[in-house]
């Protein structure tokens, strides 16, 4: 369906087409003219779908451009999809010059404080940090008729469920709710049914929730095998644009720390990171100044990086909606893209529950030989030759090339040549990354909503199935991020904790040679 059939105003038709949007996406489609209309709607559908600008265009065409108070609120689970959220909402609505802030958790409040008597319209907001605003009173949300709960099921796995209700019950009756989440446990529809009035469900099929659009693999390996099967993987594929998720903030410190040091343009975030390197390793991926971001699921969410070209999931996720998420970060916008999972051999059956919720079959990969692996270097290091020469005045170097080869042989000068643009084999720079704690046993199908798993713990907190999506935290200090660690908080609900692993701020080079890019093929195991 095309965007002006939605009924959208003139100006945020030119915001469409300049943001380079052409057809509306099924949440757009559906959502939209609900929201224009002013009902109430719960959006099911994934990362990745075009949902932020489904309410974001709506909003925009609602507010009231001469009422100087907060109009709408979004509330969203973590710091990077509040920022983006922002972002995108600032540039659908720069012709309207509508005001739009960010608060969150890990940041100078102060300076929000600042901008936030700049009297936005729009407010997007973390749940802890915004808590922390509303108790300051430098955010009142008695004007706001419109309300947005971006990654429902997000905010209730991080234990946001009870920050969420004292939000909203600072918020008038007397508004517009919108929910978003990609699945539906019962704590959400309770918030629809509590909160909503007569919402409109709207649910994007499962096909179009799941990335087809992505070739699924996986490897089988022992965890000390993984790390050098995924460096030979990266000389053989030689990925464009590259996200790696680890399980915990050490793995994603020495993972990132591993690839540098074997010459891999590295770098990697996670919770424990300041706001300010976060943002700076983002900004060089997105420039494409760094071939490879390693990150955790939490650090990650909501990431939208166009050109992700393959995702390496170094440890299986710990739930299957995870995977879907993850493997969301590429193939965007109908390009193909490429994700491999590494599977312990105790890890299949967590492998067959996400098949079964993709109801897509991964394929099998070999791990790549020692020469396979050395072939797919030399093919990148011979592209590489080929721009080097096609870009240099060879005039200017006329006699001292004459006079090396008149020192040296020609063929030792270019075998030279290639081993400077090639890296050693894995096993020559030796990389330890410590095992983590492996997930337990699958003991059968299980009827929790998470699709089976049963059991299992959150980075090194043990943890045990309860029946709702089969985890239980132990510990009930969750960092808040008004505290400057993080943006989660501790309550009377089981939440689903990525980043527990203490790490410390260490920060990545902007790291060494850069992947080629090239085509290559995959071989499977039949």
């Amino acid at each position: 369906m095309k965007f002006t059939e939605l009924g959208l105003s003139d100006s945020l038709l030119k915001a469409v087409q300049r943001a380079g949007y052409e057809e509306a996406t099924p949440i757009q489609a559906e959502t939209i003219p609900m929201v224009l209309e002013g009902k109430d709607v719960i959006g099911q559908a994934q990362t990745g779908t075009g949902k932020t600008a489904a309410f974001a265009l709506p909003i925009l065409q609602r507010l009231d451009f001469n009422n100087h108070n907060i109009q709408a609120l979004v509330v969203s689970p973590t710091r990077e999809l509040a920022i983006q959220t922002q972002e995108e909402i600032f540039r659908l609505g720069k012709d309207e010059r509508a005001k739009v802030q960010v608060v969150y958790g890990g940041a100078d409040i102060r300076r929000q404080i600042r901008n936030l008597k700049q009297n936005p319209q729009v407010i997007v907001g973390t749940p802890g940090r915004l808590l922390d605003h509303i108790r300051r009173g430098t955010v009142k949300l008695d004007h706001v008729k419109m309300l947005v709960l971006d990654e429902a099921d997000e905010m209730l796995n991080m234990g946001f469920l009870e920050d969420i209700e004292s939000i909203i019950k600072q918020v008038p009756d007397e508004r517009q709710t919108m929910l978003f989440s990609a699945t539906m446990p019962p704590e959400i529809k309770r918030i629809g049914v509590q909160f909503m009035k007569e919402p409109h469900h709207v649910k994007i099929k499962s096909k179009e929730m799941t990335a087809d659009t992505v070739d699924q693999y996986y490897v089988k390996a022992k965890e000390f095998e993984k790390f050098d099967i995924m460096t030979r993987l990266f000389d053989v594929q030689a990925p464009e644009l590259t996200i790696v998720f680890g399980r915990t903030k050490r793995r994603v410190d020495e993972l990132s720390k591993g690839l540098e040091a074997r010459g891999y343009n590295a770098a990697g975030i996670h919770g424990d990171l300041s706001q300010q390197r976060r943002t700076q390793i983002m900004r060089q991926f997105k420039a494409g100044k760094l071939d490879i971001l390693v990150a955790t699921d939490v650090a990650a969410r909501g990431l939208d990086v166009s050109g992700v070209t393959h995702v390496y999931n170094y440890d299986i996720p710990q739930d299957p909606d995870s995977y879907v998420h993850r493997i969301g970060r590429t193939g965007r916008a109908g390009h193909k893209g490429v994700s491999l999972t590494f599977v312990t051999p105790n890890e299949m059956e967590y492998l067959r529950v996400i098949e079964k919720l993709t109801k897509k079959r991964m394929l099998p990969l070999k791990p790549p030989t020692e020469s396979e692996a050395f072939a797919g270097q030399l093919a990148a290091a011979e592209a590489d030759v080929d721009t080097l020469v096609a870009k240099t005045s060879t005039d200017k170097y006329a006699t001292q090339a004459a006079e090396l080869l008149q020192k040296y042989d020609a063929t030792d000068l270019v075998a030279a040549l290639l081993n400077d643009l090639t890296k050693d084999d894995a096993s020559a720079v030796p990389v330890k990354i410590t095992p983590e704690r492996p997930l337990p046993r699958h003991k059968g199908g299980g009827n929790n909503r998470r699709g089976g798993y049963r059991g299992g713990n959150r980075g090194r907190n043990n943890s045990h199935g309860n029946g709702r999506g089969g985890y239980s935290h132990n510990g009930r200090n969750r960092d808040r991020d008004r505290n400057g660690r993080g943006d989660r908080k501790s309550n009377g609900y089981k939440s689903r904790s990525r980043d527990d692993n203490r790490s410390n701020n260490r920060n990545h080079d902007d790291g060494r040679k850069q992947s080629s890019k090239r085509s290559y093929t995959i071989r499977t195991n039949d």
